[in-house]
């Protein structure tokens, strides 16, 4: 540390070493009196030095080293020494220790005030070596999970009531209740869920115990709690959060709330639904901090993103995402509107619900109670000029044939259809009661998709495909030109034990031609189906995710369950049984 201690202007070194400029420095210098960031960050936000390169120089010319914590191998119970809140106030994390001293990776190798307190808390030497503020920070919310304080505060929550009772007046919203166990464990539920990355939590009451578990990645992981009895104050206080009716057990309920947790604004929708044992409560967690995805970033490659992106920008024409639920469709049409989105069109969007807001565009939420359905809010949506409608979903052949009607009339109309693939979405809307010439002249393409879940970088495993496999893969990736490299998970401290850390979009684009269309003029499905096949440009879902697999960005286990259903011959099926 006797590098750090000395009176070290990085501004200076790095313009001696002509990564910056003198005047690039003087930039960066008043910005940083406003913004009042440390010097290199602000250089790195000003785009003036790629922070990578900027840590790496640090590094050499602090005579410290750059640990990646991507790859990095943590012990967890050597890390939690260092309480949570000076890991993140420090920006900190302890990497190893030996005999004499603990490695500690910090963002701000320069603070001289972290390095003393560190010393302080540590009570031993220290070896600094400095680390990417990213990558620390996502790896400081695994390791400092929630679960043993959600437990904590459910025992607490548990001696605190008396079987069959409730103070209501204890559970009502009011300046006092701050400290209320109730909302204690409640705030520790959330911000593991945030910590974690979870898109859903689902808390359900079983006949001895509370189970309370996460989605994350399209896959739950469960925490149990064994005090039971809690279940009725958490669901009670989070009908009162939702505006729900408390006193209605026997009926399932929906409503929605908003909440700030570690600085992420969040739309909380809420379902309750009665089972055997109390009530089951289902959270879908949407992080409006986020926004909307723009349209490059859902993982499409590039020569079908630049087909897509043209059929978007047609006058008039229906284009259909296709999958189960689940598999990202409202992030795909969310991010084509933000690119649709501009002063001279007139965007409405039909959903159920609204997940995200948009500025400048019209969005209806649909309301059966009051007879707000799809067919009548679009209607009423084509007599207010609109250029383009979003239907959240086209769930039955009113609606199909308003769709199909607006597209034919002027309007460019994007939807979503609950089918596997894309071969039949086309001949569902036939089966909807749509007919084959209307379908013909208004749909213009299909987009399936699937989410496959990414092997974790850090453990991921070689893995060696049996016979049966390995003919499988190239026969269907023949001609493709890929070298197979398939990996396999173990799981690590990163992923969470999964082996798997974040998602990616697999998708088949089906574009009519006239071919297909004569084929659903005259409703025949074996035709359409046949002749899809074979059109240009046209891939099979499932060897889009093969292609992944292929090249170690999945596992083939993954493959095979998005690929379930959709690919039917021989050799899947063996190796779809011996799994």
């Amino acid at each position: 540390m006797s590098a750090v201690k000395k009176k070290v202007r990085i501004g200076d070194l790095l313009v001696q070493n002509h990564i910056i400029s003198e005047s690039q420095l003087h930039d960066a210098l008043e910005k940083q009196k406003q913004n009042g960031l440390k010097l290199g960050r602000t250089l790195i936000e000003m785009g003036y030095v790629d922070e990578m390169r900027f840590l790496e120089f640090l590094s050499q010319q602090l005579n410290i080293p750059f640990v990646d914590l991507k790859v990095h191998n943590f012990d967890v119970g050597l890390i939690q020494r260092l309480p949570e809140v000076y890991a993140r106030r420090f920006r900190a994390i302890i990497l190893s220790e030996n005999d004499k001293s603990v490695s500690v990776g910090l963002v701000d190798p320069l603070d001289i005030y972290a390095y003393d307190e560190l010393l302080r808390l540590l009570q031993t030497n220290i070896e600094i070596a400095v680390v990417r503020e990213k990558d620390l920070l996502s790896t400081l919310d695994l390791v400092y999970r929630r679960t043993e304080e959600i437990a904590n505060y459910a025992e607490e929550l548990d001696e605190e009531i008396t079987e069959g009772q409730f103070d209501l007046e204890e559970l009502t919203p009011s300046d006092e209740e701050e400290g209320a166990t109730v909302v204690k464990l409640l705030k520790s539920i959330f911000e593991d869920a945030v910590q974690v990355r979870a898109s859903d939590i689902h808390i359900e009451p079983d006949e001895t115990v509370l189970r309370i578990r996460q989605r994350v990645d399209g896959v739950l992981h469960e925490q149990i709690v064994k005090e039971k009895r809690i279940s009725a104050p958490l669901v009670l206080r989070l009908k009162l959060m939702a505006g729900l009716n408390i006193s209605e057990r026997r009926l399932p309920q929906d409503g929605r709330f908003s909440l700030i947790v570690k600085n992420r604004k969040l739309d909380i929708r809420v379902s309750t639904m009665p089972i055997e044992n109390g009530e089951s409560v289902v959270l879908r967690l949407l992080d409006q901090s986020a926004g909307a995805t723009h349209l490059g970033e859902v993982g499409m490659p590039e020569k079908m993103l630049a087909t897509f992106r043209r059929l978007i920008h047609l006058p008039h024409g229906l284009i259909l995402v296709t999958g189960p639920t689940g598999s990202g469709k409202t992030t795909t049409l969310y991010g084509a509107l933000q690119e649709l989105n501009e002063a001279g069109k007139k965007i409405i969007t039909v959903e159920d619900p609204v997940e995200y807001k948009l500025s400048r565009i019209n969005q209806v939420q649909i309301n059966p109670k009051i007879d707000l359905s799809f067919a009548r809010v679009l209607r009423a949506a084509l007599r207010q000029d609109p250029d383009i409608i979003l239907i959240g979903e086209i769930r039955d052949g009113e609606t199909a044939e308003i769709a199909l009607r607006a597209a034919m009339t002027g309007h460019l109309v994007l939807s979503t259809l609950h089918t596997n693939d894309s071969l039949s979405s086309a001949m569902r809307l036939v089966d909807m009661g749509a007919e084959g010439f209307l379908t013909a002249s208004s749909l213009r393409a299909v987009l399936a998709q699937r989410l496959v879940r990414r092997l974790c970088e850090n453990c991921a495993e070689d893995y060696e495909p049996s016979s049966i496999e390995q003919a499988w893969l190239q026969d269907k990736l023949k001609d493709q030109g890929i070298e197979l490299n398939l990996k396999k998970a173990r799981g690590c401290h990163h992923c969470n034990n999964s082996g798997y850390r974040g998602r990616i979009g697999v998708f088949e684009l089906l574009v009519m031609n006239e071919v297909l269309n004569d084929a659903l003029r005259k409703e025949d499905s074996y035709e359409f189906v046949r002749q899809a096949r074979q059109s240009e440009g046209y891939e099979p879902i499932a060897v889009a995710a093969m292609k992944y697999a292929a090249e170690g960005v999945t596992s083939l286990s993954e493959v095979l369950r998005v690929a379930e259903h959709i690919d039917e011959s021989p050799d899947f099926q063996k190796i779809a049984v011996n799994r």
